[in-house]
């Protein structure tokens, strides 16, 4: 067993995913200081390791890292085993790795972002800035919707044998209903008792062939960030169906963290790193008697609609 695994029996164990960089790894370093034992992963290698030996140069030794990328069933089944083998329980499970679709011209979006006007016109401008491919959009779904679940499913086991589960879905405020004017899935998604895995999976792939038809703005999808919007918008209601199905014990909720600087936006945000990890840990470290279902922007409660 690694030497820093040592003595970790008693701690509460968290993983994070996609954090060697941005709100990820600076959660890590926040769940880290309050006595959590975190596993960092990261889709490569190099930058993991990196992002561990940073944050144990800055005094925060109880984070380990561990190779995962949500998009490879084999990478995730190693990650499975992992916690098994070194811990045989979690606690916490962060979903933060994310994905956005879309080739960005940097210098364009930050020209955009300090102009006039306000966030919201602002952002209608992303699509003057933006590329979307039909590749890109199958990889942003791949890694947003379908590895969440894929992983989150691989560690429930380790979750139930935990005294206090907690999961956190890293999602955003796009991904609230109202941003889908596609009548059919804005019900779909919408309708908390009536949501299922398979509607769900009904939604995206209706999404998925519409965007190779080239239909989105004749079906009502949207047309900035469309793979990003939709598969936030299906991790809300998969976060609704999970809650739902694990109780009593679990808490789960999502979180968008806000507009923060970090590289999926070229760093226009207006939140630090750290303002943005505040509420993902807040979520992950809830009471016993803490909310489950629901989400948040920021530390608010928020309509999912």
């Amino acid at each position: 067993m690694d030497s820093s695994i040592t003595g970790s029996a008693k701690k509460r164990i968290a993983v994070v995913t996609g954090a060697s960089k941005g709100i990820g790894l600076e959660t890590c370093r926040q769940l880290a200081s309050n006595g959590v034992l975190v596993v960092l992963t990261a889709r490569d290698e190099k930058r993991g390791i990196e992002a561990v030996e940073n944050l144990i140069g800055s005094r925060c030794s109880d984070v380990i890292f561990h190779q995962l990328d949500v998009t490879d069933p084999s990478s995730i089944a190693s990650m499975a085993n992992f916690i098994k083998t070194q811990f045989g329980k979690l606690d916490i499970l962060v979903n933060n790795a994310g994905f956005t679709e879309v080739l960005i011209d940097g210098d364009a979006l930050s020209a955009v972002m300090a102009g006039d006007g306000d966030i919201e016109a602002k952002f209608a401008k992303w699509k003057e800035v933006t590329t979307q491919t039909y590749e890109l959009t199958e990889e942003c779904l791949k890694a947003n919707y379908n590895g969440i679940k894929q992983v989150t499913e691989a560690l429930l086991p380790f979750l139930h044998i935990s005294d206090s589960p907690r999961i956190v879905n890293v999602s955003s405020s796009a991904g609230k209903s109202k941003n889908i004017s596609n009548a059919w899935a804005k019900e779909v998604l919408s309708n908390g008792d009536s949501l299922t895995e398979e509607s769900v999976d009904e939604v995206l792939n209706q999404f998925v062939k519409d965007f190779k038809e080239g239909l989105l703005e004749s079906k009502g999808w949207p047309e900035i960030l469309s793979a990003y919007t939709v598969s936030k918008a299906t991790m809300n209601a998969y976060t609704r169906i999970l809650a739902k199905k694990l109780v009593p014990g679990f808490h789960i909720n999502c979180v968008c963290p806000g507009y923060v600087k970090t590289d999926i936006n070229c760093n226009t945000g207006v939140l630090t790193v750290e303002e943005g990890a505040e509420s993902v840990v807040k979520l992950a470290l809830l009471p016993d008697d803490g909310p489950s279902g629901l989400f948040f922007v920021r530390s608010e409660v928020s309509p999912f609609d």
